[in-house]
């Protein structure tokens, strides 16, 4: 996921931070022990494009993107995202989750679950470098992210819309995340506190709308999405199918006719609003070619010309 960087300066600038960032990563995931070392770097090599370090690179060029804090905040946001991948990832029952494979594939899970500790470990030990606010900033986004993840196994109150309650959830599992990012990156950079708020705002807004693009990407009925649950009003029938086992009789058909419903177009829809208003939260920052970029992060995450879907 990397945006249109029109602007040269900022694009050398990001390239050469990125790289400080990957080096980073392989010293953070390093142990005197071969075999953590080989697990903990196993989705370093497979988790794809670093959003979040991205985030936290663009953040700083509110302030000083030289700073010293900037790179190990951006190591810090990426190890805990890994982390919650290995946790999340045992308690998924398909092979790939979110585009990366499974971090138990090659070992049980209590290894996968160790392995994130690990790296939440070595977040910690970088982050007590930041200071006690980016030490106060991260624990009360993993607060959230601990909230989302029972809001997301308890489910929905009696009489809590469900659409209403996936969006809180996915406000505190990925928006968290995603928010602290732009904090962090902000506070290491020494930017200003409105430049850090508008941030928090965009980041959260900006995540709830990549996780909607994921469950676009793949939907299927084996968890709790935006556009299942949907189709729980829209079409009975076909959720049913889809919530049954998918041993089932029909189970392959039902998938199928999900990825051409109409609910899949309400559902970008909300990616896209989301989207709108990560953007709108930009409004108050200087016009820069950093703010460029984060706006067209937007615009990657979810397009507003309308996409086939099927």
């Amino acid at each position: 996921m990397q945006p249109t960087v029109r602007d040269r300066a900022l694009a050398d600038g990001l390239w050469a931070a990125q790289a400080a960032v990957e080096k980073g990563l392989s010293r953070a995931t390093e142990s005197d022990v071969p075999f953590i070392t080989e697990a903990a770097r196993e989705l370093t090599r497979t988790a794809g494009l670093r959003f979040r370090p991205l985030l936290v690179l663009l953040a700083a060029r509110f302030g000083d993107p030289g700073a010293p804090g900037v790179v190990p905040a951006a190591v810090v946001v990426e190890l805990t995202h890994l982390a919650t991948h290995y946790h999340d990832g045992v308690r998924d029952e398909t092979a790939v989750r979110r585009g990366a494979p499974r971090p138990d594939t090659n070992w049980d899970s209590t290894v996968a679950v160790l392995t994130g500790d690990f790296l939440f470990a070595r977040a910690s030990h970088l982050l007590a470098d930041l200071g006690p606010r980016a030490v106060r900033i991260q624990a009360e986004a993993f607060r959230r992210q601990v909230t989302g993840q029972i809001l997301a196994t308890t489910g929905p109150r009696d009489g809590r819309d469900p659409i209403e309650h996936h969006l809180e959830v996915l406000a505190s599992r990925t928006g968290s995340l995603t928010a602290v990012s732009g904090q962090l990156g902000a506070l290491a950079s020494g930017a200003d506190a409105s430049v850090a708020d508008a941030l928090v705002r965009y980041g959260e807004r900006l995540g709830v709308a990549s996780h909607l693009a994921d469950e676009l990407a793949a939907p299927t009925g084996r968890r709790p999405t935006l556009p299942v649950l949907l189709l729980a009003r829209a079409d009975p029938e076909l959720y049913a199918l889809l919530t049954g086992p998918a041993e089932r009789a029909g189970y392959a058909e039902a998938v199928a006719r999900l990825r051409t419903h109409p609910v899949l177009e309400r559902a970008r829809e909300e990616a896209v609003r989301q989207a709108d208003a990560a953007r709108a939260a930009l409004s108050t920052l200087p016009d820069c070619p950093a703010r460029a970029a984060l706006e067209a992060l937007c615009e990657t995450v979810a397009p507003t010309a309308p996409s086939s879907c099927g």
